[in-house]
């Protein structure tokens, strides 16, 4: 079943690709019945047999992801359904997000592929959402990296957004980045830097540098972004200093939650953070499932 028009407008509001999101729960959907049916659920529940489905967060945390649930339960034929609560809102332990009625066994069948997205999304906005908290005061934005998981990058990085960071380039086309290896290959920095602006003149151009004596030489050859690599807060301060304003400046490497603020405190634009993506917990939220009489 595609997708309501209501639900692909507040995706597209969302900044999600409505195409993207059918398709990936759908495959998602596939994968848990592996060319099957939910033997247990046909087993045990009769075909007209309907129920009301309450998603209900189990810990308290950022909520990222409902429309993303909603669209797997849309995939299924479930249609009516509120989301209680908006994408990015803090959740106590308890509270119901999303109530969903229809036929028992369509509940049944979305509902771990919704909970796995729930889960996923919302643990990332709730440790960005940490993040922020944590440079609150400082003009320094949390920003991700592209240490997501395959094929989840869209939704991932939504969920950044929903916990209060900001995206870094969603794919290797949107903007340059030069590392430590391409430097090697290039044959020094600017020469990199020089390359990359030949081949690509519209691109913006970030450049890692591990030293103040790179950042000064990358600076001079017009770098939009430098990304200082494994810094000292000490000498992320000095390398504000040195810039003065004429490019942005990223710090990555070594931070940690902890440190955030001392790197924020330095004047850099932004902190770089892989862990949003490839080590957040996933938020714990569940299904109480009652038969819709009750309702």
């Amino acid at each position: 079943m595609a997708l309501s028009q209501p639900l692909v407008n507040q995706l597209q509001l969302l900044k999600l690709d409505p195409t993207h999101i059918e398709s990936l729960v759908k495959a998602t959907i596939t994968e848990d019945l592996a060319g099957g049916v939910d033997v247990t659920s046909v087993a045990t529940i009769p075909a007209d047999h309907q129920s009301v489905a309450e998603y209900r967060a189990r810990k308290s945390g950022i909520v990222a992801g409902l429309h993303v649930a909603a669209a797997t339960l849309e995939t299924q034929g479930i249609t009516d359904y509120l989301i209680l609560v908006n994408e990015g809102d803090h959740v106590d332990a308890g509270q119901v997000i999303i109530e969903a009625y229809g036929l028992t066994r369509a509940l049944l069948l979305t509902e771990r592929t919704a909970l796995n997205f729930l889960g996923r999304l919302s643990g990332i906005a709730t440790l960005t959402h940490n993040w922020v908290s944590a440079v609150a005061g400082h003009k320094t934005e949390i920003r991700d990296t592209r240490k997501t998981t395959p094929l989840l990058r869209e939704v991932e990085k939504f969920a950044v957004r929903a916990g209060g960071g900001v995206n870094h380039r969603m794919s290797l086309s949107d903007a340059a980045l030069v590392k430590d290896n391409h430097i090697v290959a290039a044959g020094g920095v600017v020469a990199a830097f020089d390359a990359v602006r030949s081949a690509f003149p519209n691109i913006s151009i970030e450049v890692e540098v591990d030293n103040l004596e790179q950042l000064v030489e990358v600076v001079d050859a017009g770098a939009h972004l430098v990304l200082l690599d494994n810094m000292t807060p000490e000498q992320c301060a000095e390398a504000v200093r040195i810039v003065n304003g004429r490019t942005r400046l990223e710090a990555s490497g070594g931070l940690s939650i902890e440190n955030a603020a001392a790197y924020a405190a330095t004047g850099v634009d932004y902190l770089a953070v892989g862990a949003l993506t490839h080590s957040a917990t996933v938020l714990d939220i569940g299904v109480d499932l009652k038969n819709r009489k009750e309702k």
